[in-house]
């Protein structure tokens, strides 16, 4: 599978589960009152009320450091578990994957570009480390 494959499969599934919003299974929506009375969006067939279409840029961010986090915490375990580690690590990349997905990041382009770029650079970058 390419990035790019992976990149609309990991969005897709976050869309589908609810995470992007704004899609019922009905796939009706309208502004409805919420519960404070501001409007939200609001399924007209079977009233459930959706999420916000947009996700903030910030939380989404945060949510891939927390993966990161979560790879460092089970890193400091005397015990530490590897695979653990890997799973975290993989929640990260999916995270990014969506990130992308959802705000049309070509991310297998950049990644290429990105490493023909580093290909190169001096050892260590010209840094002591």
């Amino acid at each position: 599978m390419t990035i790019k494959q992976l990149q609309k499969l990991c969005h897709k599934i976050a869309v589908e589960k609810g995470f992007w919003g704004n899609i019922c299974s009905c796939k009706k929506s309208v502004l409805g009152r919420g519960y404070n009375g501001a409007f939200i969006p609001l399924c007209i067939k079977c009233l459930k009320h959706t999420d916000k279409k947009d996700r903030n840029n910030g939380e989404l961010i945060a949510l891939m450091h927390s993966e990161l986090s979560e790879a460092l915490e089970e890193l400091r375990k005397p015990n530490c578990k590897m695979k653990l580690v890997g799973e975290e690590l993989a929640d990260c990349v999916i995270r990014i994957l969506d990130f992308c997905g959802g705000r049309n990041i070509d991310l297998q382009a950049l990644l290429e570009k990105k490493i023909r770029k580093n290909k190169k650079r001096p050892y260590k970058h010209g840094k002591r480390f």
